[in-house]
């Protein structure tokens, strides 16, 4: 398998020295005594996969970047390898998105990178899921679900999607405000969707086991109940908010869905595209029969507040709990501890909250109640 290696070499530097990220930030960071650690990172994944490999033989023909951003780590774990781009001494983003179209170029089957979610949102506009991407973790910040959980098991993940165990599924690009965040305030925003080798996960439930599927084929299963609602309810007013999961959804019920932004469909009309707040109140003027279908953001489980504030506490408050629909695969469940809802409105997100439990619907008429936090 070709694969594309890279490494931002400056990734995480913030983080020790309590910057919340590095972004913009690396010579105030180098100032407070910070060292680079992205490169540590990406070793110990490259010399994890060697003894992978090592037990269990497979090929990889790797292309990368001249020196600290993939060229040395690749030389120190043993790998053969071909540069097919040349970076400077000092790097930047400019270095990482140059590297992204060279391994286009060479069409790579996979890109591999070591950093946070700015690296993953560089790779993610130059790749627009043309190829799978998996991120060693090494950023102050790594909210995408690109990442592996560490450095050895994304050699675990890398593998195993090499030996041809996993296959990719469609995950979210997140990065937070860094300017922000610096200041104390949490503003996390989807960019983008991106496709990564995914870890099948096994759902158990009382007194049986859900076999093995991908996330294709459950979201083929809750585009089909969609579609039946849509079909059995042809006045309602169904909103569909954005994320990778609700983009499958819109595709299968013939609609022109925005990845990030929110759309309305009735019956067979598509009657709302990349909707804003007034663009929903008029519609919600319109039609007394609604649905809000929304998926949460993966691993940190925002339903409402991050990536779709056109939802606002007014829109929330006439649409209602009881039509608001969560769905989700049960593997991107799997991933996210708890639910979260953050309007702006304490009292509209207990109301949401309820008893600390929402339906989440997982597959064809499936459903589980998961957790909620606020």
């Amino acid at each position: 398998m070709k694969i594309g290696f890279i490494i931002n070499p400056i990734a995480g530097m913030g983080g020790r020295v309590g910057l919340k990220g590095t972004d913009g930030m690396e010579e105030q960071a180098r100032d407070l005594g910070a060292t680079p650690v992205s490169g540590i990172n990406a070793e110990t994944m490259l010399f994890h996969l060697r003894k992978i490999i090592k037990a269990n033989p497979m090929e990889i023909e790797w292309l990368t970047c001249s020196g600290d951003m993939g060229a040395d780590p690749l030389a120190k774990a043993g790998f053969e390898f071909r540069s097919v781009y040349e970076s400077g001494i000092k790097t930047s983003s400019k270095d990482t998105l140059a590297a992204a179209e060279s391994f286009l170029e060479e069409k790579v089957e996979l890109i591999l990178f070591c950093g946070g979610d700015g690296t993953a949102r560089d790779i993610s506009s130059i790749v627009k899921r043309k190829v799978p991407m998996l991120g060693i973790p090494s950023g102050v910040k790594m909210h995408s679900g690109v990442f592996g959980i560490t450095p050895a098991k994304t050699a675990e993940v890398l593998a195993g999607f090499v030996s041809g165990e996993l296959k990719p599924a469609d995950v979210e690009i997140m990065d937070v405000d860094e300017v922000l965040y610096r200041k104390g305030e949490w503003s996390v925003r989807l960019y983008d969707s991106a496709l990564t080798p995914f870890e099948s996960t096994l759902v158990q439930t009382s007194k049986m086991m859900v076999t093995e599927a991908s996330d294709s084929e459950i979201l083929e299963e809750i585009g089909e109940y969609i579609q039946e609602l849509v079909s059995e309810n042809p006045d309602t007013l169904f909103i569909l908010g954005p994320g990778g999961t609700t983009e499958a959804i819109g595709k299968m019920l013939g609609v022109d869905k925005t990845l990030l932004g929110i759309d309305a469909v009735v019956g067979d009309s598509q009657v709302g595209k990349d909707l804003n707040e007034n663009g929903l109140l008029k519609l919600l003027d319109k039609y007394k029969n609604l649905k809000l279908i929304l998926s949460p953001i993966g691993s940190q489980g925002f339903v409402l507040g991050r990536g779709n504030l056109q939802i606002s506490p007014q829109v929330v408050r006439l649409i209602g709990r009881e039509n608001i629909m969560v769905v989700s695969t049960a593997a991107k469940l799997q991933r996210t501890p708890v639910l979260r809802f953050d309007t702006g409105d304490d009292e509209l997100n207990k109301m949401l909250a309820g008893r600390g439990y929402f339906s989440v619907v997982l597959g064809y008429r499936l459903s589980r109640l998961a957790k909620v936090e606020i």
